[in-house]
């Protein structure tokens, strides 16, 4: 893939450059394959999706569903407070999002249909047992043309702390392909993945598991050609190729280089002292990962969508299955561990598209594998449930400011308007591909298709 394998680097050298996650295509030809099919008209749309998995199952009553008319022991055990939406009420952890709630929409009457911890939806039987970002960048190209941006990027806490445990995957994996090929699996900037294996540059490869030893290493080259001698000559594609190696696309994954104004704002690790998070719970340190990295890496994924990106997936950790056990904090104190920063650093992702002009592009979903159950259990939690979930979606040119759906009275299932994966999966791509196209083009799999147009979007939002 990724070839400069010394500090004395020759143009034609350079040029031998591979790819960037591009099917071991060269980078100068793939660009000019995509320059000439952007000519005749990509199915791609210049749209990311941005999808906040909250691993562990989030409770729909204690997040956008409170049913405050409920009982005791089913009703939001921390109370609920009212929204820009005048009727509509959140939990009282989502203080910020509760007055931004003109600007997304909820739905109440989403379904899993399963209750077992995984990676559904971003993996389910619905998407081939593939990550349903490898569907899109199957039709759309690994990379972006002009950027070179992977288009199926995946974030977890080591893309932004070196020190961040590896993600867990016996829970759920994220990096999984089915029947569409180790080359659609996401890019994972952190160094983990295959294409840690397919880079070297001016540093030993053993050390590119280090992200910052890359960007650096980049940056070092880049300065040794700025004067124009090693890349003078070089066709537009060739230029090109050289840029997105050594430009945008490294600086995207650096958020040392956001004005630190922005930074502030989105940094959730100031919200409470992680230290004091209770020893009670084996979670502990799981907790602390979720309050110090969230909100850095939708940061991240800011950047990465206004670069090409376009379907990036962000996780912290295992931290919404509050079951109130040895392993795992009640709801009430769950809330505040995990709530508090997914309220603080979506409100920030929100605000932020909004100045810069980017709601149409960028599409914002969050939902987990499962919701809870709709009855507390006799510690404080709430089990594993599959009838219900919330589910968050903003932007995308969607419609916006709407409550889709409800559900029964105890918030345990779908009253009307049911909506699942399929009809969420049809959603996403309706925003990424022009579907329609898609439908029609020759050596389509019939998998990809069927995850793409297997079924109506949304259509409350369309």
């Amino acid at each position: 893939m990724l070839h400069l394998t010394d500090n004395s680097s020759s143009r034609r050298n350079f040029l031998s450059v591979g790819s960037l996650a591009l099917g071991g295509l060269a980078l100068p030809e793939f660009l000019q394959a995509q320059d000439a099919l952007q000519k005749l008209g990509g199915v791609a749309k210049d749209k990311t999706v941005v999808f906040l998995f909250m691993h562990g199952g989030p409770s729909q009553t204690e997040t956008f569903d409170p049913k405050m008319g409920a009982p005791s022991g089913i009703r939001s055990m921390t109370g609920e407070i009212p929204t820009r939406i005048p009727g509509v009420t959140f939990g009282a952890t989502f203080e910020k999002l509760a007055k931004l709630n003109d600007k997304f929409s909820i739905v109440r009457s989403f379904t899993t249909g399963s209750g077992a911890h995984d990676s559904k939806p971003i993996v389910s039987n619905f998407s081939k047992d593939a990550h349903v970002g490898s569907h899109y960048s199957r039709v759309a190209g690994a990379s972006h043309p002009v950027s070179g941006m992977p288009r199926n990027i995946w974030l977890h806490p080591q893309a932004v702390d070196a020190k961040a445990a590896d993600p867990i995957m016996s829970l759920g994996k994220f990096d999984v392909t089915g029947p569409l090929g180790p080359a659609h699996a996401p890019f994972q900037p952190s160094g983990k993945g295959d294409a840690r294996a397919d880079m070297r540059l001016t540093v030993d490869p053993n050390r590119l598991g280090d992200r910052k030893t890359l960007l650096a290493s980049l940056n070092q080259f880049r300065r040794s050609v700025e004067s124009g001698e090693v890349t003078g000559g070089l066709d537009k594609f060739q230029s090109q190729a050289f840029e997105t190696l050594t430009g945008g696309v490294s600086d995207a994954f650096d958020i040392a280089k956001e004005d630190p104004n922005v930074l502030a704002r989105y940094d959730t690790s100031t919200l409470m002292n992680v230290e004091r998070i209770s020893k009670r719970w084996n979670n502990r340190k799981r907790y602390q990962n979720h309050v110090n990295n969230l909100g850095k890496l939708m940061l991240m994924a800011r950047r990465l969508a206004e670069r090409g990106a376009g379907f990036v997936t962000v996780t912290t950790d295992f931290v919404w299955d509050m079951h109130a056990d040895s392993n795992n904090a009640t709801m009430t104190e769950g809330m505040g561990y995990v709530g508090t920063p997914f309220d603080h650093a979506v409100s920030a992702f929100i605000e932020d598209v909004e100045a810069r002009g980017l709601r149409d592009k960028i599409l914002l979903v969050c939902c987990g594998e499962m919701g809870r159950t709709p009855k507390v259990n006799a510690k404080g939690g709430r089990n594993h449930w599959a009838g219900s979930a919330p589910l968050l979606l903003y932007g995308g040119g969607l419609k916006m400011g709407q409550v889709v759906g409800a559900s029964t009275k105890d918030g345990g299932e779908p009253a009307s308007d049911r909506v699942t994966i399929p009809n969420l999966y049809a959603t996403l791509m309706e925003q990424l591909l022009d579907t329609g196209a898609v439908r029609a083009m020759a050596g389509i799999p019939k998998e990809v298709n069927d995850v793409i147009n297997g079924a109506a979007p949304i259509r409350q939002l369309m």
